[in-house]
């Protein structure tokens, strides 16, 4: 599988596009490059090799679910239950950028993503979109909910 393909898939939150190319993904959106993208990672075990969490959110994180944690480092992460359809997926790649399939503040369109995708992986159920991921932004001790 090749990292810098645009991969359209249904995530574990809703229909998004997945790739290794954050820069692309920007593209495809119509986004600032400057804005950054989150990561779904396959496990806590890739967490630790691109941010440490701090110490007060270590529960909270780990037992979360379908959410994406802003670490101190500004960085975004989402790890990806086991559980999940969406993990065999993330599993090949151990971390991916994803976003959305859709422009930037707009709904899905089916056509836009299908336009915009290099790899389609679709299942029986189909694509459908659904609830994105709660946000919340974690600092030293604090905690504040974005989305």
């Amino acid at each position: 599988m090749d990292t810098n393909l645009i991969y359209l898939v249904q995530t574990d939150t809703t229909v998004g596009f997945s790739s290794g190319n954050d820069e692309k993904l920007a593209t495809v959106k119509r986004r600032p490059k400057s804005q950054k993208i989150l990561q779904t990672l396959d496990s806590f075990t890739t967490l630790k090799k691109f941010t440490r969490v701090p110490k007060n959110h270590r529960k909270r994180v780990r037992n979360s679910k379908k959410s994406t944690f802003i670490y101190p480092n500004m960085n975004s992460y989402r790890v990806v239950d086991r559980n999940d359809k969406f993990y065999s997926f993330i599993k090949k790649f151990k971390a991916h950028y994803s976003t959305s399939a859709n422009h930037t503040k707009k709904s899905f369109e089916k056509d836009f993503a299908l336009a915009n995708s290099d790899v389609i992986v679709s299942s029986k159920e189909g694509f459908s979109e659904k609830v994105s991921s709660s946000i919340y932004l974690l600092k030293k001790s604090k905690i504040k909910k974005i989305r």
